[in-house]
């Protein structure tokens, strides 16, 4: 019943980082951010034909959106694909607390519509996904998908669209060389068998599977994601050495051998650009060829590092 399909990338663009203050330590990520660097980043995106832009209302309590509709405000609307989400937890309490939310986000995006709208958390699939039939049938969401649910809810969700002559048109969920709990409890066999794109987040796990993080440079002070990841840096070292020597061979860094080692298992990574230069390795991981070898090795040394990277927001799959 959808009439414009999506365009699907190969590499999405994340923004839950600019949700902090911009304060350097100060928020989920701490890195430091301006409007202008910002511009900056939307600028070399678009130019290298990446274009659509993953948020959600809870990246900043509103800022992260706030501060994408201001910088996409220099390209025309149909140059670009908006992703944002519906969070059950941060629901209102009237009658209708999706089309609600929706509202707040369309006027902190500028835009009249959201090309693809998500159910963030599951928390009662039977209650909230009914909600997105009118805002479907309104024209105000072009495509829905679900985040963080596991292969039941997944199915119920694409049932209670379904009766309605939509259907689930893509899944988000954490996955990454060190969380690949999606592929074990078959959400990504279910995606494939049913033609639906699997957005994968957190493939770079905040940073720490960069290389650029250690014991000696540990992630910034302060930040959610230091007190997550600083203590397992030490655990990572043999993973993030070979992810940076499989790159070098290939005129690449470690976190575009990461986010392709995600493309070759067949999802859509969205990767988190608040520097122009991640936009460079966002290019040069689309043009990276993993040997199997390499992946089985890749796989083996994050399982050999031993660490649980799930979110607390994050349920069992």
């Amino acid at each position: 019943m959808t009439t414009n399909n999506l365009k699907i990338p190969t590499v999405a663009l994340g923004t839950w980082a600019w949700g902090d203050s911009g304060e350097t330590g100060d928020g989920y990520f701490g890195s430091p951010l301006s409007k202008a660097g910002l511009e900056e980043v939307a600028d070399k995106a678009h130019a290298a034909n990446f274009t659509l832009w993953d948020t959600a209302v809870v990246y900043g309590m509103g800022r992260s959106e706030t501060v994408l509709g201001q910088v996409l405000k220099r390209f025309a609307r149909n140059e670009y694909q908006l992703s944002t989400k519906f969070t059950p937890q941060a629901a209102g309490t009237s009658d209708n607390p999706v089309s609600d939310m929706l509202e707040q986000s369309l006027a902190r995006l500028g835009t009249d519509y959201i090309d693809l709208y998500w159910i963030h958390n599951p928390a009662d699939v039977a209650r909230w996904t009914p909600h997105l039939i009118p805002l479907l049938k309104s024209g105000k969401v072009k495509h829905v998908g679900v985040s963080n649910h596991n292969l039941g809810e997944i199915e119920l969700a694409n049932q209670i669209l379904g009766e309605a002559g939509f259907r689930v048109e893509a899944i988000q969920n954490h996955y990454s060389l060190l969380y690949r709990s999606s592929e074990q409890a078959g959400i990504l066999d279910y995606s494939r068998s049913h033609c639906i794109p699997f957005f994968a987040y957190m493939v770079l796990e905040q940073g720490a599977l960069t290389g650029k993080y250690s014991s000696e440079t540990p992630l910034p002070q302060g930040s959610s994601r230091a007190e997550t990841y600083n203590a397992m840096l030490p655990q990572l070292k043999a993973l993030t050495d070979k992810l940076a020597s499989v790159g070098h061979s290939q005129g690449a860094a470690a976190p575009d051998v990461a986010t392709a080692w995600a493309i070759a298992k067949g999802t859509i990574p969205i990767i988190g650009v608040t520097k122009p230069h991640h936009v460079d390795g966002l290019v040069r991981s689309g043009s990276i060829t993993l040997a199997g070898d390499d992946i089985a090795e890749l796989e083996m040394l994050a399982e050999a590092a031993d660490v649980n990277t799930r979110g607390w927001w994050e349920k069992e799959m």
